[in-house]
């Protein structure tokens, strides 16, 4: 295990009706008036946005609103959010949503005490230096920014979808209910399981001895996966629920990667299919995910073997490696079509996508190569997007 620092100052406030404290919380944490931040329809339609803003009317806060961020936020919004901010004097930010309306708080947060633009941080010209305090309400667990100093963001102009890491932005709490995702559409809880399981993917592949880190980390895959199939089965079962929202934190607080080289390939090339064809992050996760573990596999088999048979519970008795290898990535392939995803870009796209265009966003957004667990070349992760068609 390496050297490392591991500081998550987020404090959680989990079960049933808690989001009739997120007025206190504001208040505990200094927090004036607030940006409140959200999607539309469903929030609205389920009560939670009333609820929350009476929650901050007892306690006297003032409040803005900004509200229909969609998936794969895009910095449209975080340029209307932070003209918002600085019109009202906000001094707090509050999400209610799940991973796109937190990472659009986030940026407005980091915006709206810059002199610059927002994009510079994204980009890399420039790092923040302050932001204002954020709070989130959790209604999709999946990309765990709840609890992460991490935000993804779709320049439009090209684009870009570009991640930015500022502790500054690591949410000062994090209400979150499992009650709250009983209504979700199937397909948002089975995308959110996808892109949890890759955060943990993203750490578990590596090269850095850790042995604990990774029994753990096998512990909550297997749980997750467990759960998932519970759900499909009994939506509101609120110990599966609580379980999955949990997990979800767990899998990108960064808890399983402490002391390890993490790779984060599989992310960065989904991202030019999210941003070049607006498809889900999860869905697009469960088509590159299988495909890059087959690539990784032939260069470098230690920790997939070990996943085939620790997480997926492949028995290898009798079997080779490559064998052991290939029946563990189809159990997942079988996992994720469980869950009514497809593994197929061109079925997930409706065409074959254009490689040679992702391949080109890629380099220009993450340079000549990518990833640890197997460094990559730009060649190789075009044959991963081929083997991913």
């Amino acid at each position: 295990m390496d050297n490392f620092t591991f500081h998550s100052p987020t404090e959680f406030v989990f079960g049933r009706g808690t989001q009739n404290q997120t007025g206190k919380l504001i208040k505990q944490y200094g927090g004036g008036k607030t940006l409140l931040v959200y999607g539309g329809g469903s929030a609205e339609r389920s009560g939670l946005i009333k609820q929350i803003t009476d929650s901050l009317k007892s306690e006297g806060i003032d409040f803005a609103v900004l509200k229909g961020v969609k998936p794969n936020p895009t910095d449209d919004k975080v340029y209307e959010g932070i003209a918002l901010a600085v019109k009202e004097g906000v001094t707090f930010v509050l999400a209610v949503g799940g991973g796109s309306v937190i990472d659009t708080a986030k940026a407005i947060a980091m915006g709206a005490v810059y002199s610059g633009d927002f994009w510079d941080f994204y980009c890399g010209k420039a790092t923040p230096v302050a932001a204002l305090p954020v709070g989130v309400v959790l209604t999709i667990p999946a990309a765990g920014s709840e609890g992460s100093p991490n935000s993804v963001i779709t320049k439009l102009d090209g684009l870009h979808k570009v991640s930015c890491r500022c502790q500054l932005t690591r949410p000062k709490f994090a209400v979150m209910n499992p009650e709250l995702t009983m209504s979700l559409p199937w397909e948002q809880t089975a995308y959110g399981i996808t892109d949890m399981l890759c955060h943990i993917f993203e750490r578990y592949f590596s090269n850095t001895p850790a042995q604990l880190v990774n029994a753990y980390s096998e512990a909550i895959m297997r749980d997750v996966m467990d759960n998932a199939l519970t759900l499909k089965i009994n939506p509101e079962d609120y110990e599966a629920r609580a379980d999955v929202m949990w997990a979800g934190t767990l899998a990108h607080n960064g808890i399983c990667g402490v002391g390890k080289e993490e790779d984060w390939a599989t992310h960065r090339m989904e991202h030019e299919v999210s941003a070049i064809y607006n498809v889900a992050h999860g869905a697009g996760l469960a088509c590159i995910a299988p495909a890059w573990l087959t690539f990784v596999a032939k260069r470098n088999p230690d920790m997939v073997w070990k996943f085939a048979i620790n997480v997926m519970s492949v028995n290898p008795e009798g079997l080779e490696t490559d064998q052991i290898i290939e029946e563990g990535i189809s159990l997942l392939k079988d996992f994720y079509h469980d869950l009514g995803l497809t593994t197929s870009l061109t079925e997930l796209i409706g065409k074959e996508p254009d490689i040679d265009a992702m391949v080109k966003s890629l380099e220009g957004n993450m340079g000549k190569s990518l990833g640890f667990y197997v460094p990559l070349t730009m060649d190789d992760c075009r044959e991963i997007y081929k083997l991913a068609l």
